[in-house]
């Protein structure tokens, strides 16, 4: 696997994570799902600087967070019932022989994209499949190609308050269109010091991430939109088979 960006990486950069993106409404529907599908042993896969993983934790479910950025799990360890999860520094493929029997694995966010290499992506489904029971499920989303979002990521200097005082100037600029993969440069000055991380996310389409999926034993039940980017994402609802589904498809949520 490629190591993580700066952006999550850099403990100077992973604690401006939550402010620079502090708007987390998208992860309502991950928690609607859990319900829904009454899952409650779950895995978050790219769980970042925790968000969800401490939610779902409050809730009184037992939650797995995994992530290979180190500072950014240091932010999660942070929070307020972070010791109800069990956080593991790695990758997917770190769950192998640690983790089993999961009712659902999450990803959220960009993090299926940053699998840029099949290798490393097919690796990723294998682990996620291990780590679900028969039955269990793998909901995830990935960033439509054909909608070209990358068209509106360049951010002019924009000035963002800092919870001590200081305030960051923040940029981004797409730096490379070569499709599938693009790449981007993100930037934080403050005071003297300005922190960049340079990012590259792959931007499959739906027609090879369900391919990829039966090659490792996981049924696409749902593609569907995400409530916060419509038109933009897809959101895939998938189980391992050999299990009961458990409920009707129909009551998931929309």
């Amino acid at each position: 696997m490629r190591d993580p960006d700066a952006a999550f990486s850099d403990p100077r950069q992973a604690v401006l994570h939550d402010v620079l993106d502090d708007d987390r409404s998208d992860l309502d529907a991950y928690v609607a799902l859990v319900e829904e599908v009454r899952a409650r042993r779950i895995v978050d896969v790219g769980c970042g600087t925790g968000s969800l993983a401490v939610r779902l934790a409050a809730l009184g479910l037992d939650v797995v967070g995994v992530d290979p950025a180190g500072a950014s799990l240091d932010v999660a360890r942070s929070k307020p019932q972070a010791e109800r999860v069990t956080w593991i520094h790695g990758d997917a493929t770190d769950l192998n022989g640690r983790v089993g029997g999961a009712d659902l694995v999450v990803m959220t966010g960009n993090v299926a994209q940053v699998f840029v290499s099949d290798e490393d992506w097919a690796a990723t489904l294998r682990s996620v499949a291990a780590a679900l029971r028969a039955g269990g499920w793998f909901v995830f989303e990935t960033r439509r190609p054909e909608a070209r979002d990358w068209e509106t990521w360049d951010l002019p200097p924009t000035s963002v308050p800092l919870e001590d005082g200081r305030t960051a100037v923040v940029t981004r600029t797409v730096t490379r269109v070569e499709p599938p993969l693009v790449s981007f440069e993100s930037s934080a000055a403050i005071g003297p010091d300005v922190l960049t991380s340079t990012s590259t996310l792959r931007f499959r389409p739906r027609s090879e991430v369900e391919h990829d999926l039966r090659a490792h034993g996981l049924e696409v039940d749902d593609v569907r939109e995400a409530p916060d980017r419509p038109g933009k994402e897809y959101v895939f609802v998938c189980r391992r088979g050999g299990g009961d589904r458990g409920f009707d498809r129909g009551s998931l949520p929309a």
